[in-house]
């Protein structure tokens, strides 16, 4: 990616000289293209788990929060609300804002949003995406993304996480599953802002719940939602997680899209990692979208597999005596 990368470009053709110091580079994707930066103090803003631990791996410093630096890159994510906040944040906090993005994560509109506001912007088309750049600015801070909220659904949410207006479906119908009574030691995988963990906390039975979700923004929303003290909030990939103790019960709605591609591994990879963290006697509850083709993971991985009563557009899943691999 090196070679032909926007900033690649940019900076090799001499289209953008950047300003002395520090580079803060926003929520880049961990095969992100830093290689025009060498030699630069680059300073990494991830909010999610793996991206985070795979800077923090390859020796970057790595921090959850933006720090302000002369030169600010924002690595466009797919939530358009969210992209803006970072814009926002980037131009409180820099000397020159570049964006780079995709065009399946919607570049070309912020583009324009942002040419609407600013007028004529350079930027480079290149390799299904786009990059532009200009000097920093309060014409956007009406973009920052205010603190979380609580929607009609009586919960907090904020720009950036999965089902920030409404409850998922999916969720809804698995917590309306869920049996009366649910193991002493449980876990949500990928809990998102809290509604599952909220569902289970309400079962007899439970005497923890650990919450294990990779989004930084939604944890801190699950925080505010999850306010029994029986529940603990992890910060991680639950693909690679490491409970101290295995878990008695697992509930998840796993995410299937990376970026904007649908990517069924990954459900895959949360069943897998299900049968990893429980106890031989350990119990799943899932819901998937129906077309997602995880019956067979979730045969490779348990014993005893059955499916629920779902709906036309999902189906639940209940598996026991997880296998080890």
């Amino acid at each position: 990616m090196a070679a032909t990368s926007r900033l690649h470009t940019v900076i090799t053709d001499g289209l953008l000289s950047l300003p002395d110091g520090p580079v803060t580079v926003m929520r880049p994707t961990a095969d992100y293209d830093l290689s025009p930066l060498s030699g630069r103090d680059i300073r990494i803003a991830q909010g999610f788990a793996p991206d985070a631990e795979a800077f923090a791996e390859a020796g970057y410093p790595v921090t959850q929060d933006a720090t302000a630096s002369p030169t600010m890159i924002v690595v466009v994510p797919r939530a358009k609300a969210l992209a803006r906040s970072m814009i926002a944040e980037a131009c409180a906090l820099g000397q020159v804002v570049i964006v780079d993005g995709q065009r399946t994560d919607g570049i070309d509109s912020l583009f324009k949003d942002v040419r609407d506001r600013l007028g004529d912007l350079a930027s480079v088309p290149k390799a299904k995406g786009r990059l532009f750049w200009f000097s920093t600015t309060d014409a956007l801070a009406d973009w920052a993304a205010p603190p979380p909220a609580q929607g009609e659904h009586g919960y907090f949410t904020t720009a950036g996480v999965f089902s920030d207006g409404a409850v998922d479906k999916g969720s809804a119908l698995l917590a309306a599953a869920l049996p009366a009574k649910l193991p002493a030691r449980m876990a949500d995988l990928g809990a998102g802002w809290g509604y599952l963990s909220q569902a289970v906390l309400t079962r007899d039975g439970v005497k923890s719940l650990d919450l294990i979700e990779a989004e930084a923004l939604s944890l801190a929303c699950a925080r505010l939602n999850v306010t029994d003290d029986r529940a603990a909030f992890h910060w991680g990939d639950a693909l690679t997680f490491k409970p101290a103790t295995k878990y008695d019960g697992i509930v998840m709605n796993p995410p299937f899209h990376t970026g904007s591609k649908g990517t069924p591994a990954l459900g895959q990879g949360f069943i897998a990692a299900s049968a990893r963290m429980l106890a031989p006697h350990g119990k799943l509850w899932m819901v998937a979208n129906r077309h997602l083709p995880y019956e067979a993971a979730l045969r490779e991985h348990f014993r005893n597999v059955d499916e629920l009563r779902g709906d036309g557009a999902y189906k639940l899943f209940y598996a026991t005596r997880p296998l080890k691999s």
